[in-house]
Protein backbone atom coordinates (compact mmCIF):
# COMPACT_ATOMS: atom_id res chain seq x y z
CA UNK A 1 0.00 0.00 0.00
CA UNK A 2 1.45 3.33 -1.02
CA UNK A 3 1.31 6.34 1.54
CA UNK A 4 -0.28 9.42 0.52
CA UNK A 5 2.40 12.46 -0.56
CA UNK A 6 3.54 14.49 2.35
CA UNK A 7 2.64 17.44 -0.15
CA UNK A 8 1.03 18.26 -2.64
CA UNK A 9 2.32 20.81 -5.68
CA UNK A 10 -0.08 22.44 -8.13
CA UNK A 11 0.41 22.66 -11.71
CA UNK A 12 1.63 26.37 -11.50
CA UNK A 13 4.32 25.63 -8.90
CA UNK A 14 5.12 22.67 -10.74
CA UNK A 15 5.28 24.50 -14.13
CA UNK A 16 8.07 27.23 -12.22
CA UNK A 17 9.64 24.73 -10.32
CA UNK A 18 10.85 22.97 -13.91
CA UNK A 19 11.82 26.51 -15.49
CA UNK A 20 13.70 27.20 -12.39
CA UNK A 21 15.44 23.86 -12.87
CA UNK A 22 16.03 23.83 -16.65
CA UNK A 23 17.05 27.67 -15.78
CA UNK A 24 19.96 26.33 -13.83
CA UNK A 25 22.72 25.76 -16.03
CA UNK A 26 23.95 22.37 -14.69
CA UNK A 27 22.15 19.34 -13.31
CA UNK A 28 19.91 19.04 -10.23
CA UNK A 29 18.59 16.10 -8.51
CA UNK A 30 15.27 18.29 -7.80
CA UNK A 31 14.63 21.03 -4.91
CA UNK A 32 14.60 20.63 -1.34
CA UNK A 33 12.46 21.71 0.72
CA UNK A 34 12.95 22.51 4.44
CA UNK A 35 12.28 24.68 7.46
CA UNK A 36 14.25 27.05 9.55
CA UNK A 37 14.15 28.75 12.40
CA UNK A 38 13.05 32.83 11.67
CA UNK A 39 10.87 35.51 12.18
CA UNK A 40 8.73 36.50 14.79
CA UNK A 41 6.21 33.50 14.34
CA UNK A 42 9.12 30.95 14.58
CA UNK A 43 9.60 28.84 10.98
CA UNK A 44 9.83 29.68 7.56
CA UNK A 45 10.09 27.54 4.51
CA UNK A 46 12.98 27.63 2.38
CA UNK A 47 13.82 26.04 -0.89
CA UNK A 48 17.33 25.07 -2.51
CA UNK A 49 18.30 23.33 -5.47
CA UNK A 50 19.41 19.73 -4.35
CA UNK A 51 22.56 18.45 -6.05
CA UNK A 52 21.60 14.99 -4.92
CA UNK A 53 19.82 12.96 -2.07
CA UNK A 54 21.02 12.23 1.36
CA UNK A 55 19.14 9.05 1.78
CA UNK A 56 17.16 10.36 4.72
CA UNK A 57 14.95 12.98 2.89
CA UNK A 58 11.56 12.39 1.70
CA UNK A 59 11.62 12.42 -2.10
CA UNK A 60 8.66 13.30 -3.83
CA UNK A 61 8.35 12.02 -6.99
CA UNK A 62 6.51 15.17 -9.79
CA UNK A 63 5.80 14.94 -13.55
CA UNK A 64 8.56 14.66 -15.75
CA UNK A 65 10.99 13.62 -13.52
CA UNK A 66 10.84 16.78 -11.02
CA UNK A 67 11.56 15.62 -7.42
CA UNK A 68 10.82 17.51 -4.15
CA UNK A 69 13.09 16.41 -1.52
CA UNK A 70 12.06 17.43 2.33
CA UNK A 71 14.71 18.32 4.68
CA UNK A 72 13.73 15.21 7.68
CA UNK A 73 14.12 17.34 10.13
CA UNK A 74 11.19 19.69 8.06
CA UNK A 75 8.54 16.92 7.23
CA UNK A 76 6.57 17.06 10.44
CA UNK A 77 5.71 20.76 9.90
CA UNK A 78 5.03 20.75 6.29
CA UNK A 79 2.59 17.04 6.30
CA UNK A 80 -0.29 17.82 4.06
CA UNK A 81 0.57 21.77 2.67
CA UNK A 82 -0.15 22.49 -0.40
CA UNK A 83 2.81 24.51 -2.34
CA UNK A 84 1.54 27.13 -5.03
CA UNK A 85 3.29 29.67 -6.97
CA UNK A 86 1.26 32.90 -7.25
CA UNK A 87 2.14 36.03 -9.13
CA UNK A 88 0.51 39.49 -7.61
CA UNK A 89 0.71 43.22 -8.07
CA UNK A 90 3.04 43.67 -6.01
CA UNK A 91 5.14 40.38 -5.75
CA UNK A 92 5.12 36.40 -6.43
CA UNK A 93 6.66 33.56 -5.28
CA UNK A 94 5.76 30.14 -4.21
CA UNK A 95 3.21 29.79 -1.37
CA UNK A 96 2.45 27.34 0.85
CA UNK A 97 -0.98 25.86 2.34
CA UNK A 98 -0.56 24.44 5.17
CA UNK A 99 -2.99 23.18 7.41
CA UNK A 100 -0.74 22.60 10.60
CA UNK A 101 -0.42 25.99 10.88
CA UNK A 102 -1.68 27.41 14.04
CA UNK A 103 -0.89 31.14 12.86
CA UNK A 104 1.61 33.43 11.21
CA UNK A 105 3.36 36.60 11.69
CA UNK A 106 1.89 39.83 10.38
CA UNK A 107 4.11 40.34 7.65
CA UNK A 108 3.59 36.36 6.52
CA UNK A 109 7.12 35.53 6.62
CA UNK A 110 6.71 32.88 9.61
CA UNK A 111 4.45 30.72 10.61
CA UNK A 112 4.19 27.99 14.11
CA UNK A 113 2.49 25.17 14.33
Amino acid sequence: MALPSPISVTPVALDHIKALLDSRGKPSHGIRLGVRSKGCSGLSYTLEYADGADGFEEVVELEDGVRILIDPKAIMFVLGTEMDYQVDKMEEGFVFRNPNEKGRCGCGESFHV
